[in-house]
């Protein structure tokens, strides 16, 4: 059975991961994007997201699930048979970010979305001194107290191991 969770900073390549992997398995894939904002500046509550984070899991025997989201997180890892941790340093995000596609689940446009670039790579750069549930801390937390299979990745070429 195949319950895998992927954590790391915006831009740190969980959706790509997570799609390869889900297309790999043929697996259903669930961005914690999709259901921890209702528009792009405004967060659903953290117990609607954990309900919803449920029915996903209620409704899927195995999956994929990914995301930056540590309180999210935390709610599918008792479920969860393996944990990722993507952690390729600020800079390959900051990349990463810089070349996204558009993301219609997340903007209006990619007008929108580019207008909002220069904030993400602010946010982006603090992960290692942020104390936030999206932080490099919280991340290291989950990952330090998961006792299941694990794996920290810290080199994007080797993210074509499925």
């Amino acid at each position: 059975m195949k319950r895998i969770v992927i954590i790391g900073n915006s831009g740190s390549g969980k959706t790509t991961m997570g799609d390869r992997l889900a297309a790999a398995y043929a697996l259903p894939h669930l961005d914690l994007d999709s259901l921890a904002w209702e528009s792009p500046a405004v967060r659903r509550a953290l117990e609607e997201s954990i309900a919803m984070i449920h029915a996903f899991v209620e409704a899927n025997p195995e999956w994929i699930v990914e995301g930056c989201y540590a309180g999210l997180v935390e709610s599918i890892l008792p479920f969860a048979t393996e944990l990722r941790f993507l952690n390729p340093g600020i800079e390959a995000c900051v990349a990463n970010c810089r070349a996204r596609p558009f993301e219609p689940h997340k903007y209006a446009s990619m007008d929108e979305q580019n207008a909002r670039l220069e904030f993400l790579l602010s946010w982006v750069r603090e992960y290692v001194v942020r104390d936030d549930e999206y932080s490099l801390a919280a991340h290291r937390r989950l990952f330090d107290a998961f006792t299941g299979p694990k794996r920290e990745y810290t080199d994007p070429a080797s993210y074509s191991t499925v």
